[in-house]
């Protein structure tokens, strides 16, 4: 039998001077509610409630955390407290703003600005709904992942990783810009001291070295997620996940299929990203930013008469042997 979630905050409970509204959206490290402040200003409400570690009765407060579980729920309070502290220093347009983080209710709670839009998975949904030839185009890729690399580069430079970027924690708002949410991953930083919670992984996003235990992990591993989320915005579903990869690597022979619709120097930025080996991906935000948006002539090799069959005969395996691929699986995204 599967754990019950916690039980979310009922509508109107004040917490921290701020008043409940609604549930947004629920994860593995947490519950975020639409609140508002003492001033009736909107404000997204993320609270630390780690499923796995910890479960809430309806209409209570406090959370029940067993014996056996306390010290690393009290480990990963810290670190979410850490993290709110860090992220608050944070200002830039690509990044979501941390306006306060307290204690409260045995828990921390981290209050962010409430953005209007939607994610880059809503987007990248829609658009494969439509049938449309091309996600997006190829202007607007690189015009958007500069803008979230711009963000990246300054969350890296606070010693700080994202290790959850995917389309679902990318925020197109309203007036067409793009946001990093969600750090709820962000428990690792650069310097490693001593014991942390491990993050959960999104599989087709997460790098090789997620699922090893004692890897190094860097801004290589963000990188390799933002050349996930590129091919999901050309594709329009996720990549295979590092796993199956690592068994057999289909990502040239399916970034060859887009060979003519975007051009050569976007597909192997794409592929420079996800390299299997760490060492052989960019190793900084800054190296990716002078690729991306170098000015090059764009060139568009047609596929060859042979990447076509194998396109085919690889089609006709994958609906034969792989019935749960990854584009049949939105939720990845």
């Amino acid at each position: 039998m599967s754990k019950t979630k916690p039980a979310p905050l009922p509508p109107d409970t004040l917490i921290g001077g701020y008043r409940v509204i609604c549930k947004l959206a629920a994860g593995g490290f947490g519950i975020v509610y639409l609140a508002i402040d003492a001033s009736g200003q909107k404000v997204a409400l993320k609270e630390y409630l780690p499923a796995s570690l910890a479960s809430r009765d309806p209409g209570h407060l406090l959370p029940t955390v067993p014996p056996d579980k306390l010290s690393l729920y009290r480990l990963g309070l810290k670190s979410f407290f850490e993290e709110g502290r860090a992220l608050a220093q944070i200002s830039h347009p690509s990044v979501v703003s941390v306006l306060n983080f307290f204690r409260e209710n045995e828990t921390v709670y981290m209050v962010m600005n409430y953005l209007e839009g939607a994610s880059l998975q809503d987007f990248i949904v829609t658009a494969r709904e439509l049938k449309r030839p091309k996600v997006f185009r190829e202007s607007t890729i690189r015009s958007l992942f500069d803008e979230v690399l711009r963000g990246l580069r300054i969350v890296h430079q606070h010693k700080m990783l994202h290790l959850d970027i995917k389309p679902a924690n990318i925020f197109i708002t309203e007036d067409n810009k793009a946001v990093l949410i969600d750090f709820g991953a962000a428990r690792e930083v650069l310097n490693k001291e001593g014991q942390f919670v491990r993050p959960m992984y999104t599989p087709g996003f997460a790098a090789p070295e997620m699922y090893k235990r004692n890897a190094q992990l860097g801004p290589w591993t963000d990188i390799y997620a933002v050349g996930a989320c590129m091919y999901a915005a050309m594709q329009g579903y996720p990549p295979n996940d590092a796993p199956q990869r690592l068994d057999k690597d289909r990502l040239s022979l399916a970034m060859g299929r887009l060979r003519g619709v975007y051009s050569d120097n976007l597909i192997e930025v794409v592929l420079w990203c996800m390299a299997l080996d760490p060492l052989a991906r960019p190793q900084s935000v800054f190296s990716l930013q002078k690729e991306l948006g170098r000015e090059v002539e764009r060139s568009y090799s047609k596929p060859t008469v042979a990447d076509k069959v194998r396109q085919q005969f690889g089609s006709f395996l994958s609906s034969d042997k792989q019935k749960g691929r990854p584009s049949a699986d939105v939720t990845q995204l």
